[in-house]
């Protein structure tokens, strides 16, 4: 031993926990505690008679050490064996089970018989790997013990796991006597959960994982529970992707798996996983979106609340995670839609390609792009309501900036009455196609009637809410079009069409006679979407209508720059805003500031 009180030494290191400790306590401490001491006892004893020695037997993990690797196995077997016996009368619910990990590898050992080093790293993650009351080992122990011991050994190949540079060669250990059934030896991609399927139906996936408890406190293990129980209900109201149902992702939970893994069993494109620690009265969760097939993280968040409403601070982490991963996966998508050669998309990757074009602060040849991109979709799939109210968007997008024909106003409304006539509950159809309803026919009664049953499909939906938010302003309801305009804001605080939002809440204030909020938001509408002339024309009659006479006429100017072709009769027909009086109104504000007739 050197001189730094540490050695080296080659050695197997067994390292266990128990599955379901946190639960179980939860129905019976004092009986959990009890099976417990009984099962460390099991677990002491067979390590002494295998001349292994216990490490650490903390809470309900245990790492210990061999000096050769037929001898943890060994116990591993002899211990899952005695477990089995211990809980043979107890009721499935109340049984406690432990995984397994050995590995044969090199540790650092300290003067005080503590170890460290990738070897009890790697043997953890084996843990981590096995199924409760199972065995996993590595290759090297695998190699060590073959022909030694009378066990069989079930390949389950390469993993890749956390801290871990090289990936894990794994095999699951059975006794001579239990034999692995044959369902075992099936391929682990061969056995995903029944929502894979659908999970490759082409929407984009997401499988939400169990929060681990940072806390300490087992009572916080069901408040994460919880919290992901009310994440995963209110992602599954989100019909643009296909989210896996609880029992499939709470299957990892207490296991070190690696995400790439996690998608490939699971099928899934994106994983969300998440912490929470409680810091005294104060509870803090923090979520993470992880693109799978790369490890690619896509999106995090922190929240925090007081526990004295523990309810309420369920709903709101729900509900923010919610709104803020479909923006994210919906960018996510676009990536991964660019990423692909064009000849080999299908109807969906092209509205996919479409959508970065159908933004604020879009052009014209953007806007060009996007419904040649939307008509191939069509024609690859004549009843693709989807890319119809999307086609339809985008000639209201083109009216908007003023580049629409009376023949593209005709094909975006035949093109929004047939989404909304074939919408499916998808709450994207709904909430694109009741917008361009509302805005190229003026048809508001069906379109509030569409959107409303988008919210109610998906209450957490950016877009959703923002289109709610403006055909609200068109009929003068504009202190729900501001909730829904703020709402959008605090769900995605980074959306990239920050600039149509802050547009919205300028407009609503304008109709509603809030000139100087009105401005105020349209100011800062055209810092994020210098080129969206909604956010010029609201500013424009917020000027009028305070008598800034200067900053109007430059404003005019300037929207004129950008949209040369614009005169007070475009502008006319261009609101639909149900009052005939308030856009005369708004009509003499555009003569007063310069805008031709």
């Amino acid at each position: 031993m050197g001189e730094t009180g540490f050695s080296h030494r080659l050695v197997a290191i067994l390292a266990a926990d128990a599955a379901g400790y946190s639960r179980l306590m939860a129905f019976d401490e004092h009986a959990t505690l009890t099976a417990l001491d009984a099962a460390r006892a099991v677990v002491r004893r067979e390590t002494e008679a295998h001349r292994g020695r216990i490490v650490d037997m903390a809470g309900d993990s245990v790492l210990a050490v061999f000096e050769t690797a037929t001898g943890a196995v060994a116990t591993a077997l002899a211990i899952q064996d005695e477990l089995r016996q211990l809980v043979a009368d107890v009721t499935e619910d109340r049984r406690m089970f432990f995984r397994i990990g050995v590995h044969l590898g090199d540790v650092i050992e300290k003067s005080d018989g503590t170890v460290y080093g990738d070897g009890v790293n790697i043997a953890a993650r084996l843990q981590g790997l096995a199924e409760p009351g199972g065995i996993v080992v590595s290759d090297s122990v695998r190699t060590a013990v073959k022909g030694k011991i009378d066990a069989s050994f079930l390949d389950q190949g390469e993993h890749a796991v956390k801290n871990i540079a090289d990936p894990l060669r794994a095999f699951e250990v059975f006794s001579g006597s239990q034999a692995p059934h044959a369902s075992r030896s099936v391929d682990k991609a061969s056995l995903r959960s029944p929502d894979s399927d659908h999970a490759q139906s082409g929407k984009p996936s997401l499988a939400v994982l169990p929060f681990t408890n940072l806390s300490g406190d087992p009572e916080q293990e069901y408040f994460a529970d919880g919290i992901v129980d009310d994440i995963i209900s209110a992602l599954s109201r989100v019909r643009a992707f296909f989210v896996i149902a609880r029992a499939s992702s709470f299957t990892y939970k207490g296991r070190f798996v690696a995400i790439k893994q996690i998608g490939r069993e699971l099928g899934v494109r994106y994983v969300l996983e998440g912490s929470i620690r409680r810091l005294g009265s104060r509870v803090r969760i923090v979520g993470q979106l992880i693109e799978a097939e790369h490890d690619r993280h896509i999106w995090t968040e922190r929240f925090e609340g007081s526990l004295d409403d523990i309810f309420d601070l369920q709903d709101r982490i729900a509900e923010s995670v919610a709104g803020a991963i479909e923006p994210s996966l919906r960018l996510a998508e676009i990536e991964r839609a660019r990423s692909k050669p064009t000849a080999n998309l299908q109807a969906y990757d092209l509205c996919l390609r479409a959508l970065p074009h159908l933004i604020s602060s879009a052009n014209k040849a953007g806007n060009d792009e996007a419904l040649e991109l939307l008509s191939r979709a069509i024609e690859m799939d004549p009843g693709y309501s989807y890319a119809k109210a999307l086609r339809a968007w985008a000639f209201t997008m083109r009216k908007a900036q003023g580049w629409v024909t009376p023949t593209e106003v005709a094909e975006g409304l035949r093109l929004a009455e047939e989404a909304l006539l074939d919408h499916r509950d998808d709450p994207s159809t709904l909430t694109y196609g009741a917008l361009s309803l509302s805005y190229l026919g003026f048809e508001h009664e069906k379109a509030l009637g569409a959107v409303n049953r988008a919210l109610a499909l998906n209450p957490n939906s950016t877009r959703t809410l923002l289109s709610a938010g403006w055909i609200r302003s068109y009929v003068f309801d504009t202190t729900t079009a501001i909730e829904h305009f703020h709402r959008a804001m605090r769900l995605s605080p980074l959306d990239p069409e920050m600039g149509y939002i802050l547009s919205g809440l300028s407009f609503a204030h304008m109709v509603a006679g809030r000139f100087e909020e009105g401005l105020s938001f349209a100011k800062k509408s055209l810092i994020e979407a210098p080129t969206w002339t909604s956010g010029y024309i609201a500013q424009l009659q917020c000027l009028v209508h305070l008598g800034r006479i200067d900053e109007e006429k430059s404003t005019a100017q300037r929207l004129l720059e950008i949209a040369p072709q614009l005169t007070v009769s475009l502008l006319r027909n261009r609101w639909p805003i149900r009052d005939p009086s308030h856009i005369e109104r708004l009509c003499a504000a555009f003569r007063i500031a310069g805008i031709p007739e």
